[in-house]
């Protein structure tokens, strides 16, 4: 359970943070059900690459409320940039295409 709590926070996070990107940007054009997806695995690698390189331990300094909230931060981050990018180079790919 200590190892699942994380997850379902960094598919909740990354699956906001792509929608609020996707919201943002009305330029990116992807459907909802891919801005979620696309979300949810960008959050899941922004979360665990903070995780990996220690950046929430060092940034938070503590446990509990406050790691579950750098936590879903991060992999909202994750999950917008994510998108963003994925986005582009759609744009790009439909702009050379015809």
């Amino acid at each position: 359970m200590e190892t699942l709590i994380p997850i379902i926070v960094q598919i909740l996070g990354g699956g906001v943070g792509g929608n609020i990107v996707g919201a943002l940007l009305k330029n990116v054009n992807l459907t909802k059900l891919v801005q979620t997806v696309v979300g949810i695995v960008g959050g899941v690698l922004g979360g665990q690459a903070a995780d990996w390189m220690g950046i929430l331990e060092s940034v938070l300094n503590s446990g509990g409320a406050g790691a579950i909230l750098g936590n879903a931060g991060t992999s909202g981050i994750g999950g917008a940039v994510l998108v963003a990018i994925v986005g582009l180079i759609k744009k790009a790919m439909a702009g050379s295409a015809s």
